[in-house]
């Protein structure tokens, strides 16, 4: 499986002689899909030339046109549902794919299909809770099924991944939805978040999962963020912002999975068995922290008022010193306790949290980075560019602009 960023190679031109047929077909009530959509809208802005179909039903609703009689130049398409699956195929025009991962897609398919990183979703979960001070983790998701493959992979990659670290997670045990009734699953989570070990870090396999979560703590009285912390995945800044309290969630990086196959398929297009790769990973942006995560739950009295102290003052610049006048103790008790309660330094916790900071800062406000810089007690901006770098693997002006147009560089 060939990552998405070792794609390298200038764009051809699109022929000014003619427009590209291209159909796009789409989970129209997806919020996920409709990111993908954006990301290839950006594409499509920087690249005229295209004359788009689209179809806007549902995805199994979807009143495909005669694909072969239609005349198109190519296709981009959700997998997900088998008849759109199989009238692309039987198309034979140049195309790419989405989806879940999973749904009705063939391994042996010649088209070019385009994933989302799980594994990194896990490792960026599992990293913003357990820096909260949490030691009980659960994950919520769905029942497996053909496209639900994504929510099982997630489960287990959480589960891997706390595992390496010493940790263990409670999985919420979902069945089928035959006949339940949205007050029959809201009492059926209650009844499972309740009697999870406090305080804890739920993972919800996405947004309208972490949203059902919230809503069942409440029904249960159940405070959130102080015993339940919930992260949800996609990042649907409607669902996020309509929960209460607003909930946390990883950026998956779908503007640039369709900003990417909006480029794939020009590629297939114009220049015919140029490529070979078929399965392109997008990697997330990480998590958006909101209140549902906005906690330190750490029993160690002395730790927990260090990372009290932290979490106040990172953004003025503070220091090791600062910290551990603090909190009374010697420096070395204190880099004892950090290293084996949290696996880091005080000092490395300082510029983990100062970063993050900085990323949340980078993607959810327009603020220019002189300014962040300056708000966040770097140095300078040169300076702050240079750790960000590091952290995060490209400068922070680089990934906003990819944020909001979905390209790659």
């Amino acid at each position: 499986m060939k990552k998405l960023t070792q794609i390298h190679g200038a764009r051809t031109r699109i022929e000014a002689a003619r427009s590209l047929r291209v159909a796009l077909i789409y989970e129209v009530r997806s919020a996920y899909d409709t990111k993908v959509m954006t990301g290839v809208a950006n594409y499509i802005q920087e690249s005229p030339g295209w004359n788009v179909y689209i179809e806007e039903n549902a995805l199994k609703d979807q009143r495909l046109p005669n694909l072969k009689a239609w005349k198109g130049d190519g296709i981009i398409a959700n997998f997900d549902h088998p008849r759109v699956a199989a009238a692309v195929v039987r198309s034979g025009l140049p195309a790419v794919a989405f989806g879940s991962g999973y749904g009705w897609y063939s391994a042996a398919s010649e088209i070019p299909y385009f994933f989302t990183n799980n594994t990194a979703i896990a490792a960026a979960a599992a990293d913003h809770l357990i820096s909260k001070g949490l030691r009980n983790f659960a994950f919520c998701g769905y029942p497996s099924n053909r496209i639900n493959g994504w929510s099982s992979e997630r489960q287990e990659s959480f589960k891997a991944e706390l595992a390496k670290r010493g940790f263990s997670c409670s999985v919420y045990p979902a069945k089928p939805a035959t006949d339940a009734t949205w007050l029959s699953l809201q009492r059926s989570i209650g009844d499972w978040v309740r009697a999870l070990p406090k305080p804890v870090g739920i993972l919800a396999s996405n947004d309208i999962r972490g949203r059902q979560i919230l809503e069942s703590c409440r029904d249960s009285s159940l405070r959130v963020p102080e015993e339940v912390a919930v992260l949800g995945v996609d990042n649907d800044e409607l669902l996020c912002n309509l929960s209460s309290p607003l909930l946390s969630s990883i950026e998956q990086g779908a503007k640039r999975l369709g900003y990417e196959a909006a480029r794939l398929l020009n590629t297939l297009i114009t220049r015919p068995g140029s490529i070979k790769t078929k399965r392109f990973i997008i990697d997330p942006f990480g998590v958006i922290t909101r209140a549902s995560t906005d906690v330190l739950a750490i029993e160690d009295p002395k730790l927990a008022k260090a990372m009290e102290y932290i979490a106040r003052h990172f953004a003025e610049g503070v220091s090791v010193e600062n910290v551990v006048a603090a909190t009374g103790m010697s420096r070395s008790a204190l880099e004892k306790k950090f290293r084996a309660e949290l696996g880091s330094t005080v000092g490395s916790t300082i510029r983990r949290m100062q970063s993050h900071r900085a990323r949340e800062l980078v993607l959810t406000t327009s603020l220019p980075l002189k300014e962040i810089a300056a708000n966040l007690s770097y140095p300078s901006v040169q300076h702050m560019t240079t750790v960000f770098q590091k952290t995060f693997g490209r400068p922070p002006g680089q990934l906003r602009r990819l944020l909001a147009s979905g390209a790659s560089k």
